[in-house]
This record gives structure tokens, sequence and C-alpha cells, in this order.
């Protein structure tokens, strides 16, 4: 004879129902872990903007999407939002905007930027509508190698970027800025990408 709970139901039945509670606890734990640890690592991961050298594009705390398969099936583009790895210090994230590709010449004169290559010799000087600022510095000329990219942020008086250290090599590369999800007011697709 089986021993009674307080409200008549057998304790085996009690116990067994826990066993069949926790077996489905932990295939669903299983099976969210199949799911979600291979989206994070190869194909999305969260990026919380930190510092303002991509204002007035985006502001210190807002939350990212970051799409980590479009480089691995392509490359960059000019106009990119791209989050990569400090090519000082690898355990810290920037966030900054691509101007320069592989194989260009990017002159920074004048309060402007210009880029040189194969399509144009004579230089393209670039329209940069999310710039804040109309004056900019430092001034200089760089070039990228194969597999190199030339960034700078959108707040060029207050962003350490390729100006200063140098070009990003690819392999640095995480991701571009997929989703903006906070502040939910400003959530957008693609933020801030520009195409020329």
């Amino acid at each position: 004879m089986d021993n009674k709970t307080n409200d008549g139901v057998p304790v085996n039945s009690k116990f067994k129902k826990f066993i069949a509670d926790g077996w489905d606890l932990i295939k669903f734990a299983v099976m969210a872990l199949v799911i979600v640890i291979p989206i994070r690592l190869w194909i999305a991961q969260p990026f919380v903007v930190s510092g303002e050298s991509m204002h007035p594009t985006f502001e210190d705390g807002q939350y990212l999407i970051v799409d980590e398969l479009s480089y691995i099936t392509g490359n960059a583009e000019r106009g990119d939002v791209v989050i990569f790895r400090y090519p000082n210090d690898t355990k810290r994230f920037f966030i900054k905007r691509v101007i320069g590709l592989p194989n260009e010449k990017i002159i920074v004169k004048d309060d402007s930027v210009t880029i040189i290559n194969k399509e144009h010799p004579d230089g393209l000087k670039l329209t940069e509508p999310y710039l804040n600022e109309k004056i900019f510095g430092p001034t200089g000329e760089y070039t990228t190698k194969d597999n190199e990219y030339f960034v700078m942020g959108d707040n060029r008086n207050r962003s350490s970027d390729s100006r200063f250290w140098g070009v990003l090599p690819q392999k640095l590369m995480i991701g571009r800025a997929y989703l903006r999800l906070l502040p939910l007011k400003e959530m957008s697709y693609l933020p801030g990408e520009y195409k020329q």
C-alpha cells in the first residue's frame, strides 16, 4: 500500500512526476544550448556601445546585435559600422565605420576624406552626412594592403581610430552592427550604415 500525502496523492506518483518534470527541464536546457550557443558563437552576439567615438550615430550604452556571419561569407564594405578587436589589445572591442577598403590610399585633409583606388585614380571625396562636426583632425595619408581596412569614428575629434593606431586587419573584425535594440525608440536594422 502506497503512502499518501495530505492531498491523497500517492508519494510514489509525486516522485515520478518530479522526475518527469526534471527530465523535461534538462531536455529543454540541452536543446536551448544546442540552438543558442552556435548562434552566439558564429552568427550573432550582443554588443554595448561604450564611449562617444560614434556620436551622434550611436550613444554610450546603446545595445546592439552584431552580425558575425556576413564577414565569414563576404567582405566589409565602405560605410559599414563594424565591431572588432582593438589591434593593440585584442581583449577590448571597438566600434567604428569602414572608410578605406583593402589596397587603397586614404587622404585625410582639409576636414574631408579622399579615397584613391583603381576605380578612382584621381580620388573619390567621401560624402559623410553622419558627421556632426565640420572640422576634425589629425590629417595625413594612409595606405591599406590586402585584408586591411581603415576605420574611423563618426565623432572624429573624440575617436581613437586608424589615424592613431593604424589599419585594421580583417582577421580582427567580429561583424557589423545588425540591430539596435535599445533604447526601444531608436530600434533599427543595420543602424548607421551609409553607402557611398
